[in-house]
């Protein structure tokens, strides 16, 4: 059974990791409120927290500027968005570089998506695809470690290359409800599969509106070799405006009663109450089913999303997270 609020010291949710997803501010004001959301969640301990990456590399200084708040000002790992789109193998390389230096070892490596108006299957760049991102991923890190000779164990004089770290993480996306240009789920587990060959380590999901979309997902997934951890990508929505651009955003329809409730109810706190009761019923069903933890989208905001932890009673010990379920 999932962990529940009665049972808040309880095993089960001592192994429950969780992880969030922020977007880099508009504003200073926007700016301020964000790093009290961050110091917020970063007392649930996440494994990680995200930080998403505009298209052509538009939020990249604002996006960098969060990820160092995260590292220099709490205990928790962030992992950078990067995309494809509109980058050439200098310009990826380059970027991967710089968040490197700047001491981010975790990494989603995004396709992203074509400008407003553009072709959709025209090329997006010098890297045409999320894999050959994590390929890139990678061998910048590799690059950036010299090759170092060690010693064989009992054979005096005999030595070896040093076998060299990888990232700690090479996340890429997953599509339970389906991609919009994919022609059905098998294509999506063959992508999915594809990234895990190129070297990627956990898959964190899309939105999803129904358990049994991420869990059918899942069983389709392991049957066809996807062995990496798939985290489900779950955002509590508490607006009938905000449902209705996401279902835009994504194609992907919410369940209709769930939406009509959002519709007919006026008072803002009890479409709170709505959204957030919604979001934390699906998350118990995912872990019911077996999901390795929680990816909470957070709206930069830390209340929604926090009051969801807390009726599902889990926490998620980082070193637990890491070694459990969000390893390599």
């Amino acid at each position: 059974m999932a962990p529940n609020a009665t049972d808040p010291t309880g095993a089960a949710a001592d192994r429950t990791p969780l992880s969030f997803e922020l977007f880099p501010p508009r504003t200073d004001a926007a700016a301020i409120a964000l790093g009290r959301t961050i110091d917020r969640l970063a007392d649930v301990d996440p494994a990680f927290i995200s930080v998403t990456f505009g298209a052509g590399g538009s939020t990249r200084d604002r996006s960098l500027t969060v990820l160092r708040y995260i590292l220099e000002n709490t205990d928790i790992e962030p992992m950078a968005h990067l995309t494809c789109v509109g980058s050439s193998h200098v310009e990826a390389n380059e970027l991967v570089r710089r968040f490197l230096d700047a001491g981010i070892r975790s990494f989603l490596a995004l396709r992203g998506d074509p400008p407003v108006g553009a072709d959709p299957d025209a090329p997006l760049g010098d890297l045409a695809t999320a894999s050959e991102l994590v390929q890139l991923i990678h061998r910048v890190q590799q690059e950036r470690e010299p090759f170092q000779q060690v010693a064989v164990a009992g054979n005096p004089g005999a030595s070896r290359i040093r076998e060299r770290s990888r990232t700690t993480r090479v996340a890429v996306a997953a599509f339970p409800s389906g991609h919009p240009r994919s022609k059905d789920l098998s294509q999506d587990v063959d992508i999915l599969l594809a990234k895990e060959v190129a070297g990627s380590n956990l898959a964190i999901t899309q939105l999803f509106w129904e358990a049994d979309e991420y869990l059918g997902f899942v069983e389709l997934a392991r049957a066809a070799g996807v062995t990496m951890p798939i985290l489900p990508g779950i955002m509590p929505t508490t607006t009938p405006a905000r449902l209705a651009r996401l279902a835009e955003l994504t194609g992907v329809r919410p369940p209709a009663d769930f939406a009509l409730a959002l519709e007919r109810e006026s008072d803002a706190a009890a479409q709170t109450e709505l959204g957030i009761d919604f979001v934390t019923r699906l998350a118990a069903e995912v872990l019911e089913g077996g999901a390795p933890g929680l990816h909470l989208y957070t709206y930069n905001r830390h209340e929604a999303v926090l009051d969801v932890v807390d009726r599902l009673g889990i926490a998620a010990p980082r070193q637990l997270a890491n070694e459990r379920n969000f390893s390599r």
